[in-house]
């Protein structure tokens, strides 16, 4: 990817029926993963955004910004 790096939020919620971290990134349609540990679901997280990215320019498909929550 570029210099910068892109910053997607990461919806983290334990699953009682899967006894795992379900991730979910809203910005990114379909951008989903999973860990066993919360340490493990984030960095996964985080391998699933990069992918997402990479295969949506692959596809010269539109990559969405992400949110940004401005602080004063």
């Amino acid at each position: 990817m570029g210099t910068k790096p892109l910053r997607y939020s990461m919806n983290i919620q334990w699953s009682e029926e899967d006894q795992v971290y379900i991730v979910t990134v809203s910005e990114l349609p379909g951008c989903k993963t999973h860990g066993k540990t919360y340490v493990k679901a984030v960095k996964k997280g985080q391998d699933a955004i990069e992918s997402w990215i990479e295969a949506n320019k692959a596809w010269e498909r539109p990559i969405p910004a992400p949110n940004i929550i401005m602080t004063a």
